[in-house]
Order: structure tokens, then C-alpha cells, then sequence
């Protein structure tokens, strides 16, 4: 058995960003992460007016869920957030802000990834 060696660490999230994006190179897995992203958001803003720890959680799996979901149905991958969580939360809001913009398909060409005009606009 030949063992496996390990992913060297990206050091700078200057590093990451283009990877994220690779690790998301299908357009479904990015809307599942975009709706994902937005209905978390919207948890979380009523979770902090009304104090709720409930909604809270809510958040954070409607978060998650559909993401990982993704990763394991249409990405095949394991999801950047197990190896680099703070830089992947960043990169999901960064993500859904881009294609809130318009500027997803600028960011996916940059990092070598074809952009589907239909979804990343």
C-alpha cells in the first residue's frame, strides 16, 4: 500500500482564494453554496435581533448543510473547511459577494476555472 502524502499547507489566504475557487469548479456546487450562504445570513442577522441561540444553530447548518452537500454530490471533495475554516467561511461570503457583483466569472477566469455564464453572471 502506498502511503499518501500530504497536501502541502497554503500559507497566505492570497494562496487560497484561487484554490477555493478550484475547489469549487462546478457551477451547481457554487449556487448550492451561495444559497446557502444567503439563507445563513439571514438566520444569523434574526438570530442576533432576537437573541436567539435557536436560530443560531439554524444558521449555521443551513450554512453547512447544502455546502457539504455539494461537496460530496457534485465536487467529489472533501471541503476546504475541515483544513482551513476561518479562511473558507471568509471565502464563501467573498464568493457570494462576487456573484452579488457580477464579478464571479472575472474571479473564476483568474483562477483558470471556465466560468458558466448562465450562473456566475
Amino acid at each position: 500500500m502506498t502511503p499518501v502524502t500530504p497536501l502541502p499547507r497554503i500559507e497566505t489566504y492570497r494562496e487560497f482564494w484561487p484554490y477555493y475557487l478550484r475547489e469549487h469548479s462546478h457551477p451547481e456546487t457554487r449556487m448550492w453554496h451561495i444559497v446557502g450562504t444567503g439563507a445563513a445570513s439571514v438566520l444569523l442577522v434574526a438570530a442576533l435581533a432576537s437573541f436567539s441561540y435557536e436560530l443560531f444553530l439554524g444558521a449555521v447548518v443551513t450554512g453547512y448543510a447544502p455546502a457539504w452537500f455539494a461537496h460530496l454530490r457534485i465536487e467529489k471533495n472533501r471541503p476546504a473547511t475541515f483544513r482551513y475554516p476561518l479562511w473558507s467561511l471568509i471565502s464563501d461570503f467573498r464568493m457570494a459577494g462576487a456573484w452579488l457583483t457580477g464579478s464571479l466569472g472575472e474571479e473564476l477566469a483568474e483562477a483558470g476555472i471556465a466560468s458558466d455564464e448562465a450562473v456566475d453572471r
